[in-house]
Formats: C-alpha cells, structure tokens, sequence
C-alpha cells in the first residue's frame, strides 16, 4: 500500500489551499501516480505550534510503477511545479507532499526514509489515514492504526474542511 499525505497553508497558482490540494492530485496523477482512494481535507493547526496559517491536510492511497526513489523524485517535482521553496523546516508551503509507505518497504535513507519517521505522531495524518486504509500497520513498530491514535500527542488541533 503506496501512502502520500498532502498538505497546503499558502494559496498558489491554483488559488486557496483546497485548490492546490485538488490540483496536486490531478498532478500526481499525470505523473503516473493513480489515486485508488482519497480522505476529506482536514484543517489542522501546524505542527510544531506557531503564527503560521492553519493547513489543509489529507492522505491519499496510491499506486504506480515507480519505485520508492522515483516516486519520491515524481512528488519532489510537482512540490517544485507548484512553486514549492525549501527555506527551513516546518516553514509555511504551497504544497507538501509526503511518501508515508511504499508498500511494506523500509528505507532509512538520508535522502528518504519510509514509512515517513513521524508520520505515527500526527494527527494530520492518521485521523485521515483511517478512512482510506482503517486496517494499516506501522512495518517497523508493527502498530495497528488504531493503537497509533489512541498514543497521539494531545495538542493537535483539527478540524473538518467546510468549503
């Protein structure tokens, strides 16, 4: 099972946050990347807490022929396609796009490493996760998605999107 969370708290070309969030997926999916299932946006409070806009997050279930670097490399692309700048972490984006799993694969990489290494503490993540893959468990802590959610931080506000 091929995981990607999106997330967006800075308008772009595409206009608010919900519109990049839909525009990454048309993206993904002309990059060979088949959406197979999608969560509701979610809007959550960034994580570290700070002043920053709230983000739109949600988790998409994928599939393609690209092995995990190339679909790193693909996802990396369309961050940069929508205008993307890496200046530090955490820092407000027009659009994230995170490789959570790759299958079952474990890769521990400094360029990637899956499933994504803090993917089991963000609300952001698992609360959309459940909808589209409710039975998934962590390969390296063997955790069930429903234990990873009952261990989340407190603190993390979120809230469903109203259009």
């Amino acid at each position: 099972m091929i995981l990607i969370a999106l997330g967006s708290n800075l308008p772009g070309r595409h206009g608010s946050p919900p519109h990049e969030l839909q525009a990454a997926q048309k993206a993904m999916m002309c990059a060979g990347i088949g959406i197979l299932k999608a969560s509701r946006v979610r809007e959550t409070a960034p994580v570290p807490a700070s002043d920053q806009p709230w983000y739109h997050n949600m988790v998409v279930r994928a599939e393609t022929g690209l092995p995990a670097f190339g679909l790193l490399g693909a996802l990396q692309a369309i961050e940069h396609d929508f205008g993307r700048v890496r200046t530090e972490r955490n820092a407000p984006r027009i659009l994230d796009l995170d490789l959570i799993a790759y299958n079952d694969e474990i890769i521990d990489k400094p360029e990637l490493v899956v499933p994504h290494p803090r993917a089991h503490e963000r609300a952001f993540v698992l609360l959309p996760l459940r909808e589209i893959a409710p039975d998934w468990v962590h390969p390296v802590f063997k955790k069930p998605l429903s234990a990873m959610i009952a261990a989340l931080p407190e603190g993390q506000e979120i809230a469903e999107h109203t259009a």
